[in-house]
C-alpha cells in the first residue's frame, strides 16, 4: 500500500513574512453585561484579556458577528444557564488576526487572517478585542471578504450548513420550506439548499422576496399575507427557524411534510412538544443545535471566495453601539447579519 505525503497547509491569508502581531495586552476593551436584562445592560469596559490554554489560538478580533442567540442570552434565555460568571462578555462568532498559536508548526500560525466560533458562554466571546478559540473551531479568513463580511460567516453559515447539508441531506430534487429565509440563518439556507439543487420554499416579507429569489428560492411566500400551508404541500423537509413564537409556524408546518417528512425545529424553547406531535402528524422531528467546524468552514470559505454563495450585511455598528445592535435585532426584521467593527484592520 502506497502512503501519500502529507500536505503542506500554507494559509492563504497569512501576513508578511518576517512580520507578527503586537503581543496582546494584559487589559483590552470589550462589551460586557452584569446579569440579565435588557439591551442597555450592555456597555464598554477594560477586562482582562483571555489567556490561550493547550490548543487554542489567541486572535485580535477586527469584526464580531451579532446574532439573536447573542440577545437571547443576555436576556437570561439562550444559554444563559451557561454562563460562568458576571460580568459577562457576549458574542459567538469573529473575524481577526492570530497572535499565538499552540505549537510552531501550527496550520494558523500568527499574523494569519481567520474567522470562526469562540466556546461562549463557557469562555469570554467576541465581542471584544481578544479571544481565545479552539483551533479546530477556526479557519482562513475566505481572501475575497473583508474583516466585517467575514464576521457574519461563521455561526450562520454553519447553522446552515448543518441543517440543510448534514440534517436535511439537500439533494436533486428534493423539496424543502425554510422559514425566516432572509434572516442570517436563513439566507445561507436558501443558498446552500439551491446549491445541492433543492427545490426551495421560502417565507419572509415581500420586501425581501426579489432578494431571495435571486439567492436561489422557486417559491417566496409572504407569511404577512399568505399562509404557507395554502400554498405549500408534500415537502420532504421544513427546516423551522422561527418555532411557535409567531402564529404556531412549527406546529403548522406538521401539515405541509409528505408522511415520514423531517420537521427540523431550530427554536426549541416555545414548543417542547414538537417530537410528540411529530409523531402524532406521523413525521419526523429533530431539535438542532450547531457545532463550531474549522473545516466546515474553509468549506464555505471556499463556495463565497467562488462566488457560489454570498453574505449579506446590512449594518456594521461600532463596539461602543452593540446595545443599539441588539435592539436592531430584537425587532426581528434584520435581512441578513448585523456585525460589531471592534477594532482596525
Amino acid at each position: 500500500m502506497r502512503f501519500r505525503p502529507a500536505r503542506t497547509i500554507t494559509p492563504r491569508s497569512a501576513g508578511l513574512a518576517g512580520t507578527l502581531p503586537a503581543p496582546p495586552p494584559e487589559q483590552m476593551r470589550a462589551v460586557v453585561y452584569d446579569g440579565p436584562g435588557d439591551a442597555s445592560s450592555l456597555r464598554v469596559e477594560t477586562v482582562p484579556a483571555p489567556v490561550p490554554v493547550m490548543d487554542e489560538v489567541l486572535v485580535r478580533v477586527v469584526a464580531a458577528g451579532v446574532n439573536p442567540i447573542d440577545a437571547k442570552t443576555r436576556s437570561g434565555r439562550g444559554v444563559s444557564h451557561a454562563v460562568g460568571g458576571y460580568p459577562a462578555v457576549p458574542g459567538f462568532d469573529f473575524s481577526g488576526v492570530v497572535v499565538a498559536s499552540p505549537y510552531e508548526a501550527h496550520p494558523l500560525p500568527p499574523g494569519t487572517a481567520v474567522y470562526g466560533m469562540v466556546a461562549a458562554p463557557r469562555t469570554p466571546g467576541s465581542y471584544a478585542e481578544y479571544v481565545v478559540a479552539p483551533s479546530l473551531s477556526l479557519s482562513a479568513k475566505p481572501a475575497s471578504l473583508s474583516h466585517a463580511e467575514a464576521a457574519g460567516v461563521p455561526l450562520a453559515a454553519l447553522t446552515a450548513w448543518q441543517l440543510v447539508v448534514e440534517t436535511a441531506r439537500a439533494h436533486e430534487g428534493q423539496r424543502i420550506l425554510i422559514h425566516a429565509g432572509s434572516g442570517g440563518v436563513g439566507h445561507f439556507a436558501v443558498q446552500f439548499a439551491a446549491y445541492f439543487g433543492a427545490h426551495v420554499t421560502a417565507t419572509t416579507s415581500s420586501a425581501n422576496a426579489p432578494w431571495l429569489r435571486e439567492l436561489g428560492a422557486q417559491v417566496v411566500i409572504d407569511y404577512t399575507t399568505t399562509r404557507f400551508e395554502d400554498v405549500v404541500t408534500d415537502v420532504d423537509v421544513v427546516i423551522d427557524l422561527v418555532g411557535e413564537v409567531h402564529a404556531h409556524t412549527g406546529r403548522r408546518s406538521l401539515g405541509v411534510l409528505r408522511p415520514g417528512g423531517l420537521l427540523v425545529v431550530v427554536p426549541t424553547g416555545s414548543w417542547p412538544e414538537y417530537a410528540e406531535a411529530a409523531a402524532e402528524a406521523g413525521v419526523r422531528a429533530t431539535s438542532f443545535k450547531v457545532t463550531p467546524d474549522g473545516t466546515a468552514l474553509g468549506t464555505i470559505g471556499r463556495l463565497l471566495d467562488s462566488g457560489a454563495i454570498q453574505v449579506y450585511i446590512e449594518k456594521v455598528f461600532e463596539l461602543e453601539d452593540a446595545a443599539e445592535a441588539h435592539r436592531q435585532l430584537e425587532l426581528g426584521h434584520t435581512r441578513g447579519k448585523l456585525v460589531l467593527r471592534v477594532s482596525a484592520d
